[in-house]
C-alpha cells in the first residue's frame, strides 16, 4: 500500500509564534475559511514554570466572524474536539501538570468565514508556559470557471 500525498492540497499557517504565555492573548491573527473545505487548530502546549491545577489553568478558544472584526464564541457544536471549559469554542484547557508539553488539536466545522484561536490565562502566571498555534487548512475547494 503506499502512502498518499496531502502536502499539494494543505496550507499550515503559524498563528502564535511559540513564546512563553503569562496572560491573555486574544488578539491572534484568523484564518480565512474561504479557500478550503476544512480547518483544524493544533496548539502545541509545552513546559510551565509555575503551577497548572484548578486555580492556575489555561484555555485556548476559538472565535468566528463574518467580517474579520467583530467575533463572537464558536458553539460547542462548530469545534469537533471541544471540551467544557469558560466559554463555548473551547479546543483546550490545560489545568494539570499531566497536560503539559501535549499536542491538543480541534476541527472548525462551522459557517463563518474567519476564525481564530484566543489564549485564556486564569490565576497566576508569574514565569509562563510555553504555547505555539498552527492552523492546518485542507480539501482546496474547486471553484470551476464559467
Amino acid at each position: 500500500m503506499t502512502a498518499k500525498e496531502i502536502q499539494s492540497d494543505t496550507k499550515i499557517t503559524q498563528l502564535f509564534d511559540p513564546a512563553i504565555v503569562q496572560a491573555d492573548a486574544g488578539s491572534i491573527a484568523s484564518i480565512d475559511t474561504g479557500t478550503f473545505e476544512s480547518l483544524l487548530f493544533v496548539a502545541l502546549i509545552g513546559a510551565s514554570g509555575d503551577t497548572i491545577d484548578g486555580s492556575n489553568f489555561i484555555e485556548i478558544e476559538l472565535e468566528e466572524s463574518d467580517d474579520d472584526s467583530v467575533f463572537t464564541d464558536v458553539a460547542d457544536e462548530d469545534v469537533v474536539g471541544s471540551v467544557a471549559g469558560t466559554n463555548t469554542g473551547t479546543m483546550a484547557l490545560i489545568n494539570d501538570s499531566g497536560e503539559l508539553d501535549t499536542a491538543y488539536k480541534a476541527a472548525y466545522v462551522g459557517n463563518k468565514q474567519y476564525v481564530r484561536p484566543v489564549i485564556n490565562v486564569t490565576g497566576t502566571h508569574t514565569n509562563g508556559t510555553t504555547i505555539g498555534i498552527a492552523a492546518i487548512q485542507g480539501h482546496t475547494r474547486y471553484n470551476p470557471v464559467t
